[in-house]
């Protein structure tokens, strides 16, 4: 009875516990921060973007970084990171002068790529991007904004995930599972700072950048994070809108989140001091990242103590046919359309996808021959044109 107790209490605490409670402290203890229109006498931004086989989207991304709001980028710095297609080609000179291309023969993953980056950049602030998503207008000058705080070391933006032609499940994934992660990093944001920033357009005091280890997969952590450890605080602006793209289907999402959820315990190896009191927000790094990591396993033994305290409680055992039915019907509906009950469907086999991933994530972890972020990698598609 205790495991029952105990697993549910985990279960609930991780995914409705700690999003009320944190939502609660924004609301009652929020700490501010200063936002005011960056000077325009000297432009304060270097771009840099790590770019692996990325000839379909790249000539679009070019035009339109070096397009927007270009009293505010001084530079955009591209890293090919060992591309084997046109993206050479299309980077050779002659560029235009803003444009600086660095050239490594070799592919060694985002992570080096971005510090070759960082260390070319000469701006006071870094502004990181990915090749695929979409920056709005005004979203640069809105992410700037936030530094006029002197205790702000790192912004991120709002991302607007299109859904379009997504399966039910990668579509709950990209639509209501990011809205409820979003809302969550805002009000630890507005707490103190968010355990995490979306990698594809977010911004760092290039004083404050530190190398990120070789081969770490969630650089979008571990800057943020090893700025806060300097004293700083992350923060996130909701006017400062980028609009990307997860994939469309099941099979590919879980892939995806497979990459991401092993780059966690990756994290954790390569930055032991996170699990330290020199992470300040180590509360909300277990609350919001680490106990999902474990949610798995106490789902397991939810429904395993469940079954076994059925044999002499109806309750118990009217519990466990419902959790088992649940689960039934989240792995038909990755497999099949389920008319009339696709409104709960899809997020049932969100969940599985999610938590099966987070299983398949560790062993990942520990069983990848190679560069972690090998395992999943983003298919090339030329970027739309359309405004979120």
């Amino acid at each position: 009875m205790v495991l029952f107790w105990l697993s549910l209490a985990i279960i609930l605490y991780t995914y409705a516990g700690y999003p009320l409670g944190i939502a609660l402290l924004a609301r009652l203890h929020p700490l501010p921060w200063i936002k005011a229109p960056w000077p325009a006498d000297v432009p304060p931004v270097s771009v840099v973007m790590a770019v692996h086989n990325g000839a379909a989207m790249l000539p679009a991304k070019l035009a339109d970084l070096l397009s927007l709001e270009p009293h505010l980028i001084k530079e955009v710095i591209v890293v090919c990171d060992g591309s084997t297609d046109a993206t050479p080609a299309i980077l050779a000179p002659p560029h235009p002068p803003r444009l600086r291309t660095i050239f490594l023969p070799h592919q060694v993953g985002k992570a080096t790529a971005l510090n070759y980056g960082v260390a070319a950049a000469d701006s006071e602030i870094i502004l990181f991007v990915d090749i695929r998503p979409r920056i709005q207008p005004g979203a640069i000058a809105a992410l700037l904004s936030n530094f006029a705080d002197p205790a702000v070391g790192c912004v991120g933006g709002e991302v607007l995930l299109k859904v379009q032609g997504h399966d039910p499940a990668a579509a709950t994934v990209s639509g209501l599972y990011w809205r409820y992660e979003q809302w969550i990093r805002h009000c630890e944001a507005a707490v103190d700072s968010p355990t995490g920033v979306y990698g594809g357009f977010y911004a760092i005091r290039r004083t404050l950048a530190r190398p990120v280890p070789a081969g770490l997969i969630l650089d979008d952590m571990f800057q943020p994070l090893s700025i806060l450890r300097q004293g700083y605080r992350s923060v996130l602006d909701r006017s400062a809108l980028v609009a990307d793209t997860w994939p469309a289907s099941s099979a590919n999402e879980f892939r995806r989140k497979v990459r991401t959820l092993a780059g966690n315990f990756q994290l954790i190896a390569a930055a032991p001091w996170l699990l330290t009191p020199a992470n300040r927000v180590l509360f909300q790094l277990v609350s919001h990242k680490l106990l999902r990591l474990l949610v798995p396993y106490f789902l397991a033994l939810l429904l395993l103590s469940a079954a076994i305290l059925g044999m002499h409680s109806p309750a118990y055992l009217a519990f466990a046919i419902l959790q088992a039915a649940f689960w039934l019907l989240a792995a038909a509906s990755l497999k099949v359309s389920l008319p009339g009950l696709e409104r709960l469907g899809a997020p049932a086999g969100a969940l599985l996808l999610l938590n099966v991933a987070a299983i398949a994530g560790f062993f990942a972890f520990l069983f990848t021959n190679g560069p972690l972020w090998k395992i999943w990698s983003p298919t090339a598609q030329p970027i739309a044109h359309d405004k979120a």
